[in-house]
This record gives C-alpha cells, structure tokens and sequence, in this order.
C-alpha cells in the first residue's frame, strides 16, 4: 500500500512539460531584452560604423 502511494506522488508526467515551458519564456524574455538593447540609438550607432567598416575598401 505505501509502494502504491509513493509511487503515485512520485510521478514526473508532466515534468517536460514545465521544463519546455521555463525554457521558453527565458527564451522570450532574452530575445526582449536584446530588441531593447538593440533599439537604442547607441549600439544602432555602433552596429551602423561596423557595417559600414566593413564594407568600405580602405586602399
């Protein structure tokens, strides 16, 4: 009987589940965070120098 109920508290079904779930929402929370740093006209600015850097032939 104490088998039967330990193993009944004991189950992980939908522990997969949770773990997609947790996962998933540090996922959008960092994909936000880096839309936020990546509007601010100072990394813009800086992103902006880099292409240009690297497009242009300096001879």
């Amino acid at each position: 009987m104490v088998k039967k109920v330990f193993s009944r508290l004991n189950r992980e079904e939908g522990a997969a589940t949770a773990e997609y779930a947790i996962a998933t929402l540090a996922a959008v929370g960092f994909a936000g965070l880096l839309v936020a740093i990546l509007r601010s006209d100072e990394v813009r600015g800086m992103l902006t120098e880099l292409v240009h850097r690297a497009l242009t032939f300096a001879g």
